[in-house]
């Protein structure tokens, strides 16, 4: 079994390594710059409409994209009184959308009791999904649960073939995606007027940026129906963000100062203004706020002068907050974007193949 970053005690590990890295690309403007030609710096949040829980990174896969960096091997998990502090929050807003992530998130004990909450407040609930998780003897009713509660599930799937799905998420994950995709199914999961989503995120197996996402939307519909007899809801793109396990693929492979190039080069400020960190708020396994997961993984909580901690929740303070941005960002706003729900704009640059 491949080991984390964390496991293999490696100098990567460190957010401080990987924010030095992203510093020191001699081959892109720091970030900033960017938005400052654009008139769009210091970029501020426009409200909260996802209210996003990493439970942890705990997770029975260790993906070799993994922005997390998750795997068996972590044991970094949101506590009871922690997730008790998310609901108590969340429950002072009309916030929609309750966003539930890991490592993979359905593994914390405190994961069903998160949906019933939220449900119970009247709110949308998502689960980043890895698809495998479903089929775990511990697991056993899980599906039954998610569909119980109308959850919407965001399930990774890299490519409609094996070889490149295992190639990015471990040999055989690719078959058992396709069972647990089948199970989804059977419970009325992406089958239409069922009003359970069902919604795949693809992500390129390689140093470059995702396809435009209505056309291989297209491609998934076509293969998994007529190889494998599956249905979904949606397909979203997401680039690979410069950071943990894939920025260590990008320096060991030389694809680094070049990826970072690609990025950089691929700007754009339409998707810029409309990334997810505007009207998102995360919240880590120990309770710190982020303005997203990837600032989360790198350590880079919301700005000082707002609550930093999720036992200080106060919603207006965290609408209006100013963002913070570092060189990793260029991931989100090149080409058509990219976020947690896919492609932010229509496409306005060449993919690569």
């Amino acid at each position: 079994m491949a080991l984390t970053l964390v496991g293999r005690k490696i100098p990567l590990a460190s957010s401080a390594a990987q924010l030095k890295l992203l510093a020191d690309a001699q081959r892109c403007a720091p970030f900033e710059q960017q938005l400052s030609r654009a008139g769009l710096f210091p970029l501020h949040a426009t409200g909260i409409t996802v209210f996003q829980i990493n439970v942890g990174k705990l997770c029975n896969q260790t993906c070799r994209h993994c922005h997390v960096d998750a795997g068996p091997d972590r044991t970094e998990q949101m506590s009871r009184e922690t997730a008790e502090q998310c609901i108590q929050a969340l429950a002072k807003t009309d916030i929609p959308t309750v966003d539930i992530t890991g490592g993979a998130p359905e593994l914390n004990p405190n994961f069903r009791w998160l949906v019933e909450q939220s449900r119970m407040l009247g709110r949308h609930v998502m689960d980043r999904c890895n698809l495998s998780v479903l089929l775990l003897p511990s697991q056993h009713d899980l599906a039954e649960f998610l569909a119980a509660h109308r959850v919407e599930i965001v399930a990774s799937l890299p490519y409609y073939r094996a070889s490149q799905t295992d190639a990015q998420r471990g040999d055989g994950v690719f078959d058992k995606s396709i069972e647990a995709l089948r199970l989804l199914n059977a419970l009325g999961y992406g089958r239409p007027d069922s009003g359970l989503a069902l919604n795949l995120v693809y992500n390129p197996v390689g140093a470059f940026l995702p396809p435009e996402q209505d056309a291989i939307e297209g491609q998934f519909r076509k293969e998994l129906q007529a190889r494998y007899g599956v249905e979904f809801t949606r397909l979203y793109t997401i680039t690979n963000m410069p950071i943990s396990r894939f920025l260590e693929f990008l320096v060991e492979s030389g694809n680094y100062e070049g990826y970072m190039e690609r990025l950089a080069n691929a700007f754009n400020p339409s998707a810029a203004a409309g990334v997810m960190c505007r009207y998102t708020l995360s919240v880590g396994w120990d309770g710190t706020l982020y303005d997203c997961d990837f600032n989360q993984m790198l350590d880079l909580p919301v700005a000082s002068g707002v609550p930093q901690h999720i036992r200080h929740f106060d919603p207006t303070r965290l609408t209006s907050r100013q963002i913070v941005t570092h060189n990793h960002c260029y991931g989100c706003t090149a080409g058509s974007g990219s976020s947690c729900g896919g492609a932010v704009t229509e496409q306005t640059a060449d993919a690569d193949p």
